[in-house]
């Protein structure tokens, strides 16, 4: 009787340890009889202070606790700004998209598009900062397209919104810097003696790009690809359009034409 007495009271102290720690993962939540407002506050402060997991964490238990109210609603578009800046551009557009279906016409919807803008701008950012380093002939700039095209609606759909006027800023860019690549390519193509493809890639950019600073240059790789393809006619129309145009001209030249070292800058 000795011997079984401690194992038994060994066995009903390890049952209660473990009864204590049993308790749910509700009522280990610190969280645990917030209000909506307050844990609002509480994720836009961590998002304040850069921890954007955390806050991201917190937007979620508002939206699965008061699903309905506007601080949930609002809680989407944060949720995509902290993947945003947390460098999650798939997650982003994944609640930024979200956002803009199940709210079409929230006060912030013109914020969702400027920030679903922002998120491919940065992406083409990327992609066109390496223009310089590889063969970009079969590469299709998507991000810096789709940027531009919600740029464009924002400003079109929401031109008072006062993100309008930076969106327009970041559209000009984009358009430099479409026309850079666009001529990256062509001269891509010319020395390596494709050059029926580099004049069409020059064309391409002039039908496109017609308000850029690269439409010279381009007339330029079209000019002397028509005169190594021994196309005069072509050659002496697109010399007589690019001389009107730009009278004190040196593209004409090709020691002149590929030895800028700055092409690619968009301004």
């Amino acid at each position: 009787m000795n011997k079984i007495l401690p194992r038994f009271i060994v066995s009903a102290v390890f049952a209660g340890l473990l009864a204590g720690c049993a308790s749910t993962p509700e009522e280990q939540d610190e969280t645990r009889g917030w209000t909506a407002e307050k844990i609002f506050a509480e994720a836009k402060s961590e998002q304040e202070s850069r921890s954007y997991d955390r806050s991201n964490k917190l937007f979620e238990k508002l939206e699965a606790r008061f699903p309905y109210g506007r601080h949930a609603q609002q809680a989407q578009i944060e949720t995509a700004y902290n993947h945003y800046k947390n460098q999650e551009p798939l997650l982003a557009f994944a609640a930024i998209d979200r956002f803009i279906k199940q709210y079409p016409a929230h006060p912030n919807i013109d914020y969702a598009y400027y920030l679903k803008g922002l998120v491919n701008f940065n992406e083409a950012q990327g992609f066109l900062s390496s223009v310089v380093k590889q063969d970009m002939s079969e590469r299709d700039p998507k991000a810096a397209r789709e940027s531009y095209d919600t740029f464009r609606q924002l400003v079109t759909r929401y031109p008072e919104s006062k993100y309008a006027a930076d969106a327009t800023v970041r559209m000009g860019y984009l358009v430099g810097a479409l026309a850079n690549l666009e001529l990256h390519v062509a001269k891509y193509y010319y020395n390596r003696g494709a050059f029926l493809a580099a004049a069409n890639r020059g064309k391409y950019l002039l039908e496109t790009y017609s308000n850029t600073k690269q439409v010279e240059p381009a007339l330029g790789i079209m000019a002397l690809s028509y005169d190594k393809l021994g196309l005069i006619p072509l050659r002496d129309d697109v010399k007589k359009v690019l001389l009107k145009n730009y009278p004190e001209t040196t593209v004409l030249d090709e020691s002149s034409l590929f030895t800028d070292s700055d092409w690619w800058k968009p301004w």
